[in-house]
C-alpha cells in the first residue's frame, strides 16, 4: 500500500568550497530544502561528525629503562610526563587495506631507536626524536613526521614501543583496557576524534516564487587523520544506518508527485538570465576578456561549459575561475548546467540564443 506524498524540495548539487588545506578544512552548500530540513539535517550531521567518527590513536608507550610516567632518564631531557603529553599530538592515518578483516585490532609498532655520536654532533649535542623515528612507513601514514617525542644529548640504543587503536570520540587512559598488557607500559589519554570543528549554517533560498527555502552550509575542519569531504560522506552513512533501524515498522510506503513541467515563470526567469550578455554582469575586466577570447558572449555559452574546461582556455585562470562561480551562484546558476530541456546544447548554443532572443 502506497500513501502519495507532494513533492519534496530537494538540493540538485552539492557545492565544495575547499580551504588552501583541502585535507583539513572545507566549506560545503546544499540546497534548497524544504523550510526547517537545514536546521534538521545540520544538527544531525554535526552531532555525528563530532562525537561518532572512528580514527587511530596511540594509546600506550614503552620506553625501555623507563617503568613509570613521572621517572626521568639518564640522557634524556624530558621526564616521561612531559614525553606522554607529546606522543598524544601524534597524528596517524589508517591506511585502505585490501582485507579489512581484523584491522580494528590494536596494532603494536616496534623500534630499536639508536641515537649516535654522529648524529649528536651533527646536531650540536641535543638530538631530538620525531614521530617519524618511531613511526615508519606501514599500516598508518604519519602526518606530522616532524613532530619531536623528547630530547636525547648522549648516545643510546633504546627500544621504543607504541601500541596503536581505533576508537570513537575521547577515552582517558584510566579507561582504556588492552590485551597482554606488559610491565613498564605507560597508557595514555587517547583523542581519537579527527574532528575538530563543525559550524553549520541555515541561509533562505528562493525556488521559482518560495522564498523561505532552507540552504544549509557547513563548516567542518579536522585535524588530517580524514578530510572534510571523508567526514560528511561518513556521517551520512552513519546517520542511514541508524535511520534503518525503524525499516522493520514499514507497513506502508510513500510516494511523490512529481512536477513534470516548470512553472511558465520559472522557465521565463531562467531565459531571461541566459539571455544575458557576459558585459551585463559586473566581472573583473581581466575575467570578461578571456571569456571574449574565448568567444563566449552570453550566460548560456558561459554556464554550459564545464569546469575542467573552462581552465583550458588561454590567460585563463583559478581566480577568473572562482570570480565566476560566486557570480553564477549570485544568480543561482553554476557551470556544467544541463540546458538540454531547452533543446540547448554546446553545439547549437549560440544559434538557439539568438533565436530565443529574437522572439521577445
Amino acid at each position: 500500500m502506497s500513501v502519495k506524498y507532494g513533492k519534496f524540495e530537494l538540493p540538485t548539487k552539492v557545492k565544495v568550497e575547499e580551504d588552501e588545506d583541502p585535507s583539513r578544512k572545507a566549506r560545503i552548500i546544499a540546497g534548497p530544502f524544504e523550510r526547517g530540513f537545514g536546521h534538521t539535517i545540520g544538527n544531525s550531521l554535526r552531532r555525528i561528525m563530532l562525537t561518532s567518527l572512528e580514527a587511530p590513536a596511540i594509546v600506550s608507550v614503552l620506553i625501555e629503562g623507563i617503568s613509570h610516567e613521572y621517572m626521568a632518564s639518564e640522557g634524556i631531557i624530558e621526564d616521561m610526563t612531559h614525553i606522554v603529553l607529546n606522543i598524544k599530538d601524534s597524528l596517524l592515518r589508517r591506511l585502505p587495506m585490501d582485507d579489512e578483516a581484523g584491522s580494528r585490532g590494536v596494532k603494536t609498532i616496534s623500534t630499536d631507536l639508536e641515537v649516535t655520536s654522529e648524529m649528536l654532533a651533527s646536531a650540536n649535542g641535543s638530538y631530538k626524536v620525531t614521530l617519524g623515528d618511531i613511526v615508519s612507513d606501514g599500516e598508518f601514514e604519519v602526518l606530522n613526521k616532524d613532530h619531536a617525542l623528547f630530547t636525547v644529548t648522549k648516545p643510546m640504543t633504546r627500544k621504543v614501543i607504541f601500541k596503536v587503536a581505533m576508537g570513537r570520540g575521547y577515552k582517558p587512559s584510566e579507561a582504556i583496557d588492552l590485551p597482554n598488557k606488559v610491565v613498564d607500559e605507560i597508557f595514555i589519554d587517547a583523542l581519537f576524534s579527527p574532528v575538530r570543528v563543525v559550524n553549520y549554517f541555515v541561509e533562505n533560498a528562493r525556488v521559482g516564487g518560495e522564498t523561505d527555502m532552507d540552504r544549509l552550509v557547513l563548516e567542518i575542519a579536522t585535524d588530517g587523520r580524514i578530510s572534510p569531504k571523508e567526514a560528511l560522506t561518513f556521517a551520512t552513512q552513519i546517520a542511514n544506518l541508524h535511520f534503518s533501524v525503524f525499516d522493520e515498522m514499514r507497513f506502508q510506503t510513500i510516494s511523490y508527485e512529481e512536477e513534470d513541467d516548470e512553472q511558465e515563470g520559472d522557465k521565463d526567469t531562467l531565459l531571461n538570465k541566459l539571455y544575458l550578455k557576459i558585459n551585463e554582469i559586473e566581472l573583473s575586466v581581466r575575467s570578461t576578456n578571456c571569456l571574449q577570447q574565448a568567444n563566449i558572449d552570453t550566460i548560456a555559452e558561459l554556464v554550459i561549459m564545464p569546469e575542467p574546461d573552462m581552465l583550458k582556455f588561454r590567460n585563463f585562470g583559478k581566480k577568473s575561475l572562482n570570480e565566476i562561480k560566486a557570480k553564477l551562484d549570485e544568480m543561482e546558476l553554476y557551470l556544467g548546467m544541463d540546458l538540454s530541456k531547452y533543446d540547448i546544447t554546446r553545439e547549437n548554443v549560440k544559434e538557439m540564443v539568438k533565436t530565443l532572443v529574437d522572439k521577445t
